[in-house]
């Protein structure tokens, strides 16, 4: 079984990213369970997916300890999610930061030392910037696709089947951008 966290803030597309991952497995013949949690999300507050797959999955929540991967879209997100990841799970994080609404207010401060601290304590852990890709790609919306192409290339399924369940979710106007997106994010070095 396989046990995957898709985490951000409202309006990176953390939905629809775990949408795509559960039509891959679905259309591979897999029995894929989804949970999300959305809250605030609308105002820029945490939204997180568990996706697992496997030949039986009997409960949609990943227990702690155990997601073999957290994708997180924003940097600071990812000290939400931190306690489920296996201690062999892979971590993929964009360097994008969207302040929280107490570091908006003052009230706090945006952790200066957040990427360093996970690269000391997370023994695989990559950090992705996305500002270039997203620049050519011509839209910051790409941006759960980019990341979901960086995951997939530790996933068992093809290009070809990621491509398929993009092009059944997304808007047809916005297909090409986004298999352009997911392209990069799986190019990417």
């Amino acid at each position: 079984m396989k046990n995957v966290i898709f985490a951000g803030v409202g309006g990176q597309g953390v939905i629809l990213a775990s949408k795509v991952l559960m039509e891959v497995a679905m259309n591979a013949g897999y029995d894929v369970k989804e949970s999300e949690v959305h809250g605030m999300a609308q105002r820029g507050g945490s939204v997180d997916c568990n996706v697992r797959y496997g030949d039986r999955v009997f409960s949609p929540l990943i227990p702690k300890e155990e997601a073999d991967f957290i994708v997180s879209l924003e940097l600071l997100e990812v000290m939400r999610k931190l306690e489920y990841l296996a201690p062999d799970g892979k971590l993929i994080v964009n360097r994008e930061k969207v302040d929280p609404a107490p570091v908006q207010t003052g009230a706090m401060q945006y952790p200066s030392d957040l990427e360093e601290w996970v690269g000391k304590n997370v023994k695989n852990a990559i950090f992705v910037d996305t500002d270039p890709i997203l620049k050519e790609v011509g839209t910051r919306k790409a941006l759960n696709i980019v990341m979901l192409g960086i995951l997939s290339r530790d996933l068992e399924f093809t290009e070809a089947q990621w491509e398929a369940a993009i092009k059944s979710l997304v808007k047809e106007k916005f297909v090409e951008m986004n298999l352009k997106a997911f392209k990069m994010g799986r190019d990417y070095k």
